[in-house]
């Protein structure tokens, strides 16, 4: 009847307008995405400007300042790969660095990731589970909260997910070689975007190694090597960045940019899970109800993967896509502690996805059991927005602003660690650039940074901004700002006796204390 519907069209009709009217008529029975897609954006909007901008994104805005050219030679000394630092430049050119403008940046990806999550769940299950699907990503809390973040975790999501629909449609496919070139494209951006795509890419090739419904089998086909192969020639000219990061490792290590992430326990596999819904690692829990919900959801997923009956075995795909990257990161963190949860935020996304489908299976036979799944699984999910929600009152930005009011000609500001300085340096209103304290080590050795990791966006202006003793400070100075962590010990332990205090301010865990200095 459908086939019937469009050839009389075609014959009444004009080509170019029946294709408009076929056009229109599909996206007016798409329709029903534009609320998914309104509820994806009010999630990430709300409070995107609640809390202050911390380190690591205060070093996201400095790495932007540069230009395209120096972008790329300071990615090569830090810790991640330059794409997502290219697109902030571009875009804080044309939006601004305002805290809304800058966080929209992650916000945009973050949403148009949940429309592509609907689009591959309804390629490869029914409408019915897409739209839940699209409920469930729109609310996933490690997803909300890492499209308010001035980070590229929210942009890799988006890569791999439009490289998973590529995938799906050339599975299908196989002689359409252009779902390839996209698959390679969207790949190779990822890979610029976040190391961490080499677990998707992973994830691929197990499902395609497994996968032996079609003969030849599609990961013996040129095609699929010869794609691969052009994600490796896309990423060429970045591998010399890559190999002196890997050649630097001790340098980023004395830097704190690796060799910060804590060790797992057998406790890290069901707490990254609980981290994914509600944001919490879970371990205040009674441990009947902290395993419960990691192993329900274990479960359900491999329920999901072995009723999968279709000759493409796509529920396979997206079990391994989400689930494959967290066991293969929790195994290496035994030897060399990896897991982080933000990194893995793009496998999350399968999560609400696999949800989505077994509740739709569920409701052809058990309706009330799969609408209280679906109840409790909402609820999870509000709980961990409604952790995502709590800010405390008490954000650095307050502090920076008591110094911006009360600032005066000749006075110096000194900030005690990186971690502080990059957010200072956002919310500097005075035209006063912060001084960063240096002092040397317990064992004589300089304090000051190297040239790798957060080092290497400070280091070219060492002669201006490292004050290696607080006796040190230009001559012409009368007053200075000390800013540093409000616990013991104090980060200022050599204060000058002859300085005379004259006020400070507790915002949180930091603190700011003004100083007289005597003239010289």
């Amino acid at each position: 009847m459908k086939f019937q519907k469009n050839h009389f069209i075609d014959r009444v009709l004009d080509p170019g307008a029946a294709q408009k009217i076929e056009r229109t008529a599909f996206w007016a029975r798409e329709l029903w995405l534009l609320p998914i897609l309104i509820l994806a954006a009010l999630v990430r909007v709300y409070g995107s400007t609640a809390s202050a901008i911390w380190c690591d994104e205060g070093s996201s805005l400095l790495m932007s300042q540069y230009s395209p050219a120096l972008i790329w030679f300071h990615s090569a000394h830090d810790v991640h790969p330059p794409l997502y630092y290219f697109l902030l430049h571009l875009w804080i050119e044309v939006f601004g660095n305002g805290i809304f403008s800058v966080r929209s940046m992650s916000v945009v990806p973050g949403i148009l990731t949940v429309a592509l999550g609907v689009w591959l769940v309804q390629l490869i299950a029914t409408r019915r589970a897409a739209i839940l699907a699209g409920v469930l990503l729109a609310l996933l809390p490690i997803a909300v909260r890492y499209s308010q973040e001035v980070r590229m975790y929210s942009l890799m999501g988006f890569w791999l997910m439009g490289a998973t629909i590529a995938l799906v449609y050339w599975v299908k496919n196989p002689d359409r070689h252009r779902y390839l070139v996209i698959y390679s494209l969207l790949m190779a951006a990822s890979f610029y975007t976040h190391y961490f795509t080499g677990l998707c890419v992973l994830s691929h090739w197990a499902y395609l190694f497994f996968m032996r419904g079609e003969k030849p089998r599609l990961i013996t086909r040129p095609a699929w090597w010869i794609a691969n192969g052009l994600i490796a020639l896309l990423y060429a000219p970045w591998i010399p960045g890559l190999i002196d990061q890997l050649q630097h490792l001790e340098q980023l290590k004395v830097g704190g940019d690796v060799g910060w992430i804590l060790p797992v326990t057998r406790y890290s596999l069901p707490s990254t899970i609980w981290q994914y819904l509600i944001l919490t690692d879970g371990l205040s829990l009674k441990w009947p109800l902290y395993f419960s919900l990691p192993l329900a959801v274990a479960l359900v997923a491999g329920a999901v993967a072995l009723r999968d009956r279709g000759p493409y075995k796509f529920h396979v795909l997206l079990v391994t896509y989400t689930f494959l990257p967290l066991v293969v990161v929790f195994l290496i963190s035994w030897i060399t502690p990896l897991l982080v949860e933000r990194y893995l935020m793009f496998s999350a996304l399968g999560l609400p996805m696999i949800l989505a489908i077994a509740i739709d299976q569920i409701e052809r036979h058990f309706r009330y059991v799969a609408i209280a799944m679906l109840m409790g699984i909402l609820g999870v999910e509000l709980v961990g927005l409604s952790n995502d929600y709590q800010v405390d009152d008490e954000q650095f930005d307050k502090l920076v602003s008591y110094v911006n009011e009360h600032y005066a000609a000749n006075d110096r500001i000194v900030v005690s660690d990186l971690f502080w300085y990059f957010s200072y340096v956002y919310y500097n209103k005075t035209g006063s650039e912060p001084l960063l304290y240096t002092p040397k080590l317990a064992n004589g050795t300089s304090g000051r940074p190297n040239s790798y990791g957060f080092g290497t966006l400070v280091d070219q202006d060492s002669d201006k901004i490292y004050l290696d003793s607080l006796e040190t400070l230009p001559g012409d100075s009368t007053r200075v700002w000390l800013i540093s962590n409000s616990e013991p010990p104090d980060d200022f332990s050599s204060i000058p006796s002859d300085w005379t205090k004259v006020t400070e301010l507790k915002v949180g865990d930091t603190e700011v204390r003004l100083y007289s200095i005597p003239p010289h």
